[in-house]
């Protein structure tokens, strides 16, 4: 009887992790239908990766917000403040997302990898910063997904930069 032989059902992922770890920042393309970001952060933590998936709408400033302690305003619901505050409401401060991550790494972990999805709202500068951030903290690594594809496709950061 012969034997047949099929292709691997799910990716081992090697590929899309030494090419992370080359550049630092990749730009993705994954189908529309899902499930690509999940397989890969799998894979990522697997390496020993501690992951950070958020979208990248509604960051503001990238610098602030992601290495400064800021301050953000909840939305006030229709209700009004009669104190010393603001009539919008009181401002909480938040402790900064990747400092506070890359601070917490244990000795065996590999470093961060922070994935932005809906990445294509992002400008050249805030891509541009992103590259650089990477290259500045050596155990940051960045996947910014930058719209949709017929396949899973990643290149460098700096080529759509």
């Amino acid at each position: 009887m012969a034997s047949l032989s099929f292709p691997a059902l799910l990716t081992t992922g090697k590929p899309f992790i030494k090419a992370l770890e080359q550049n630092g920042a990749l730009a993705v393309y994954a189908p529309l239908e899902g499930g690509f970001e999940g397989r890969y952060l799998r894979r990522l933590r697997t390496k020993g990766y501690r992951a950070i998936s958020m979208t990248a709408r509604g960051l503001g400033d990238l610098d602030s917000y992601l290495n400064g302690v800021h301050g953000v305003r909840p939305p006030h619901l229709g209700k009004k403040d009669v104190g010393n505050e603001a009539a919008v409401g009181p401002t909480y401060f938040v402790p900064p997302m990747l400092s506070c991550r890359l601070g917490e790494l244990k000795p065996n972990d590999r470093g961060v990898v922070l994935w932005l999805i809906e990445g294509q709202v992002l400008s050249k500068q805030e891509l541009t910063y992103l590259i650089n951030l990477t290259a500045r903290e050596k155990k940051l690594k960045v996947v910014v997904e930058m719209g949709g594809g017929r396949s899973f496709q990643y290149k460098p950061l700096s080529t759509v930069a």
